[in-house]
């Protein structure tokens, strides 16, 4: 780490952290998030979830283990230890940042990757108080600003009190992908309507034998079909899941057609939407690898990996065809919805894990069940 930089992070409540600077000297303007996962910064750095957010991370000592090759890769070519091909997150917050990290994967330090990548990052911060902050206050924008000079508080508050609000900016639109990418393989086509698709996801269906076809958000339904698929899958994604208009209007055309649908995070709260139910923003979200999750089938609750700020509201359900399957054991807010007639099931959660626990993988095969092929 820089030793001779500064940072300080603004809150738009007036709150001022400062701290040490590590990372690339720039100012960032975003929403302050935390997630309480204690390994796979690697991951959560890159998932594109994040994108136009400035990521707390709870736990005490993070960097310790470094950051992996791109060049690491799984069979079909997948970098193995991140969710993108680059960080998504705006600006990284930690108490204790490790300068001399130690792995066999290790390719360079979390200061190193951040510089690389023009990201700012601040340590030394009080991560219990700030994250204790947004869970009382909720979730805020903040502004972050590394540089090795004084910080000017007062023109981080005026760059904050003019910038605008992350739920109203067109994040999904800033990640999706632009033209249809395929991962070969030897069996179905299933399609991802891409929203900022974690590679764990992808992976996961790979593992399943699909070939999988990703493509961008704006595709109307007709298009898809033209691919032939066996099934869709709506991706995750970052913001607001209203403001992606064309694509709830196609996963209701979808919805008709009957072809079978897996919504997993944002793709959940999309085919909610479609089907007439609407959604609402939580107080502080739901981000790390901990959070419980009750099967209302079976009764079991499982551990699962979650990054969502946003969530179904359970009473406008009511004449959508939709019925209740998840609930989080903690709030009671929606984790995951099947049709009462159709091929179409979500979750909230992540069952891919990465970074997490695989408990709710079974999920992938409910799919590919539902497709009717052999995993």
């Amino acid at each position: 780490m820089a030793s001779n930089l500064n940072a300080a992070l603004v809150l738009e409540d007036g709150s001022v952290f400062f701290g040490k600077g590590f990372g690339a000297q720039k100012t960032v303007v975003g929403e302050v998030v935390f997630t309480t996962g204690m390994v796979g910064y690697p991951e959560s750095i890159t998932d594109p979830s994040y994108q136009g957010q400035i990521l707390c991370f709870t736990y005490p000592l993070i960097g310790n283990y470094g950051v992996p090759s791109l060049d690491i890769r799984d069979k079909w070519g997948i970098p193995l230890h991140f969710e993108s091909d680059k960080p998504h997150v705006l600006g990284v917050i930690v108490h204790e940042l490790c300068e001399k990290p130690s792995h066999w994967s290790n390719d360079k330090s979390l200061h190193q990757w951040l510089l690389e990548e023009n990201i700012p990052g601040i340590a030394g911060v009080d991560t219990r108080k700030l994250t204790k902050k947004l869970r009382i206050k909720g979730v805020m924008m903040g502004s972050l600003e590394v540089n090795e000079g004084d910080i000017n508080v007062n023109k981080l508050l005026s760059i904050l009190e003019k910038a605008p609000k992350y739920d109203h900016l067109d994040l999904v639109g800033e990640v999706t992908i632009k033209e249809p990418i395929i991962h070969e393989n030897d069996g179905p086509t299933v399609v991802i309507i891409d929203c900022g698709v974690k590679y764990g996801i992808v992976r996961s269906l790979l593992r399943r034998g699909l070939r999988v076809i990703r493509v961008p958000r704006d595709w109307d339904a007709d298009k898809i079909l033209e691919l032939e698929p066996k099934g869709v899958l709506v991706s995750n994604g970052p913001g607001n899941p209203e403001l992606n208009v064309k694509t709830i209007k196609t996963i209701r055309d979808l919805v008709e057609i009957g072809i079978p649908i897996l919504g997993i995070c944002l793709g959940n709260q999309m085919i909610a939407l479609a089907l007439g139910a609407s959604t609402f923003k939580l107080k502080f979200g739901h981000r790390g690898q901990n959070k419980p999750c009750i099967d209302l089938e079976s009764g079991v609750c499982y551990v699962t990996s979650q990054n969502h700020g946003f969530a179904i509201r359970e009473d406008t359900l009511k004449d959508t065809g939709l019925a209740l399957w998840f609930l989080n054991a903690d709030d009671m807010t929606v984790e995951g919805i099947k049709h009462r007639k159709k091929p179409l099931i979500a979750v909230q959660f992540h069952p891919e894990a990465s970074p997490g626990p695989y408990d709710t993988e079974y999920v992938f095969d409910l799919f590919v069940n539902m497709m009717g092929v052999n995993g």
